[in-house]
C-alpha cells in the first residue's frame, strides 16, 4: 500500500486509474472541488448526485471523477489527486497513518447476503468457498469477514466486484455463486428469480458504511465550501426522508441518470421509499457514528485495538458537520 500512495504522490495532472482521465492543467485545478467516488452512478447513489447539484447551486465547483473502487479512490485523496473521497477509509487512517479525516456519515450498512441456492444454502456452505464484495476495506468486505468469524468459517478468496448493482448482475447470469447486495439487489432477484436464491441472516448491524472524507490541509483551507456541501447534502437527506416519492422529479430536475434502463427507473421510488423507513443519516452521523464504527469495524477485523481506547478525533474532523447541525438544526 505504501508503494501505492508513493506512486500517486508522483501524479499531477493525470488520473491513470484503469480508465485514462485527461485532467486539465495544474493552475485550472486549484479552484474545483475534486471528489473521487469509488463507485459507479447508480440508483443507490442518485440522492448523493442530486445534493451535488445543490451544492453547485451554492456556488461549490464541483468536479466529480468515478474510479473503479473506493480504495483507489482513497489513494486520490491521500495523494492529492482528489480533494474528498466517498467512502470509509477507516483502515487506511489507521495503518497508514494517512492525513484524511471523515467528516460526514452518507449511509449506514443496508446489505443482504445472498447464495445462488443451486450450489449454498446456508453459511456454512460458504467455508472454502470465493465470495464476492464492493472492495478491500468497504463495508461489504467487513460485513462478510465478520460473518466468517460468527460462523466459524473461512472463505477461499475475496472478490472485489464494485457495485451492488453489477454484483446482482453477476448472480442472475450465474458469475457469482455468493455475494452481498443493496436493497434494490434484493428486490430484484426475488423478481427475476423467485426461489432461486437464499438471503442468509445477517443479524444486527450498525456501522458507516460510506462517508465523505478529506484530507485535513484541504478541509483546513475550504471551510465554505465544504459547509455548502455538507448542507446541501444533509438537505437532500432530510428532504428525502420526508417525501421518498420526491427524489423522483428531482432525477428529472436534474437530468441525473439518463442512460439508466427502464428497470432502474422503476426501482428509484422504492428503493428510497425503503431506505426512508430503515432511516437516512439526516444528521450526517458524528461522534455518534464514529463509535459504533469502532464496536463494528473492531470487531471484522477492519480496525486494530480496543473500541472503547479509540479516539473519534483520529478518525473524523467534526467541525463541518458541527457547524451544518448548528444552522440547519437537528431532525
Amino acid at each position: 500500500m505504501h508503494g501505492l500512495i508513493d506512486k500517486f504522490r508522483n501524479i499531477t495532472a493525470v488520473f491513470t486509474f484503469g480508465t485514462l482521465l485527461v485532467a486539465a492543467p495544474v493552475s485550472a485545478l486549484a479552484d474545483p472541488v475534486r471528489i473521487a467516488f469509488g463507485d459507479i452512478a447508480t440508483v443507490e447513489s442518485l440522492h448523493l448526485l442530486v445534493a451535488f447539484e445543490r451544492a453547485k447551486e451554492a456556488g461549490v465547483d464541483l468536479q466529480v471523477t468515478y474510479l473503479k473502487s473506493e480504495d483507489i479512490a482513497a489513494q486520490a485523496v491521500v495523494g492529492g489527486q482528489a480533494d474528498i473521497g466517498v467512502g470509509g477509509p477507516y483502515s487506511l487512517i489507521q495503518k497508514v497513518k494517512a492525513p484524511v479525516r471523515m467528516f460526514l456519515q452518507l449511509s449506514q450498512l443496508r446489505f443482504y447476503p445472498v447464495v445462488n441456492s443451486e450450489f449454498y444454502k446456508d453459511w456454512k456452505d460458504l467455508d472454502g468457498q470465493e465470495i464476492a464484495v464492493h472492495s478491500r476495506g468497504s463495508g461489504t468486505e467487513a460485513i462478510m469477514r465478520l460473518m466468517a468469524d460468527t460462523h466459524g468459517i473461512k472463505y477461499s478468496n475475496f472478490s472485489y466486484v464494485p457495485g451492488a448493482e453489477v454484483r446482482t448482475g453477476a448472480l442472475l447470469q450465474g458469475n457469482v455463486k455468493a455475494t452481498i447486495v443493496d436493497s434494490s439487489g434484493k428486490r430484484i432477484l426475488e423478481d427475476k428469480a423467485p426461489g432461486k436464491f437464499v438471503f442468509l441472516p445477517l443479524g444486527d448491524v450498525s456501522a458507516t458504511d460510506e462517508a465523505l472524507f478529506a484530507n485535513t490541509a484541504f478541509l483546513e483551507k475550504n471551510p465554505e465550501d465544504v459547509a455548502k456541501l455538507v448542507e446541501a447534502i444533509l438537505s437532500t437527506w432530510r428532504d428525502i426522508a420526508a417525501d421518498p416519492k420526491s427524489i423522483v422529479a428531482l432525477r428529472e430536475k436534474y437530468n441525473l441518470l439518463p442512460d439508466a434502463t427502464s428497470d432502474m427507473v422503476a426501482d428509484i421510488e422504492p428503493y428510497f421509499t425503503e431506505a426512508a423507513a430503515l432511516g437516512l443519516p439526516v444528521n450526517g452521523g458524528g461522534a455518534d457514528a464514529a463509535k459504533d464504527d469502532f464496536e463494528f469495524y473492531t470487531i471484522s477485523g477492519a480496525l486494530e485495538g480496543k473500541a472503547e481506547e479509540l479516539k473519534v478525533e483520529d478518525f473524523w474532523a467534526l467541525g463541518p458537520l458541527d457547524t451544518a447541525i448548528a444552522k440547519l438544526g437537528t431532525k
